[in-house]
């Protein structure tokens, strides 16, 4: 099954809607948009004006970040033709995945840069080539979330999840540097922190 049959509308509703299978909550959304807005505007200073979504589902980050800043402008990325269909134009979603994000025809760079949840789906070729792409457009701070093997995940956990020196060390290759909590400082904001805000 192809991610485009995939995360069709059944997927989302049993994983974003359902009571009993949710694993999203509107709280810790608004909290994790929040969070990444800070870092990116503390390293920035001055506030966020672009995102770029990748995975983004139905771009429920969209409305999050929005609500703190109207006047974001806001592109997601996603391999479902369900979402692309039913809210690409309205959510400015279109149609990618990890491997052709330098086809989709994306800007040269963006304020912050998310991928929420949907990393520990990619294989090795696909981690690698999504990694790269976001870091060469990151202004200052990505909201990257990567799970490994150690983690509780709750919901669509998939197998063969990875070690934590795997992703240090992809991290390390493709430019980004933690600045904590699934914050990462792209390569041209380097050399915006302090030694020990981004040890590396």
């Amino acid at each position: 099954m192809t991610p485009h049959e995939r995360y069709d509308r059944e997927y989302f509703d049993r994983w974003y809607r359902a009571p009993g299978t949710r694993v999203s909550q509107p709280a810790l959304l608004r909290r994790k948009a929040a969070l990444a807005l800070a870092v990116g505007e503390y390293y920035l200073g001055r506030p966020v004006r672009t995102v770029l979504d990748v995975g983004c589902g139905e771009g429920d980050w969209r409305a999050a970040l929005r609500s703190a800043r109207p006047a974001l402008r806001y592109t997601g990325v996603d391999p479902s033709d369900y979402v692309v269909s039913r809210f690409g134009r309205t959510r400015g979603i279109r149609r990618g995945s990890f491997t052709t994000l330098e086809d989709v025809g994306l800007a040269d760079s963006y304020d912050l840069v998310v991928c929420s949840n949907a990393l520990l789906y990619a294989d090795d070729s696909e981690l690698s080539a999504a990694l790269a792409s976001m870091a060469a457009r990151t202004t200052a701070v990505a909201f990257l979330e990567l799970y490994t093997a150690d983690d509780d995940l709750e919901g669509d956990r998939p197998d063969g999840l990875r070690d934590a020196a795997y992703y240090r060390k992809a991290m390390r290759r493709s430019g980004f540097r933690s600045v904590g909590s699934h914050c990462y400082l792209g390569p041209r904001a380097h050399g915006l922190a302090a030694t020990m805000e981004a040890p590396g």
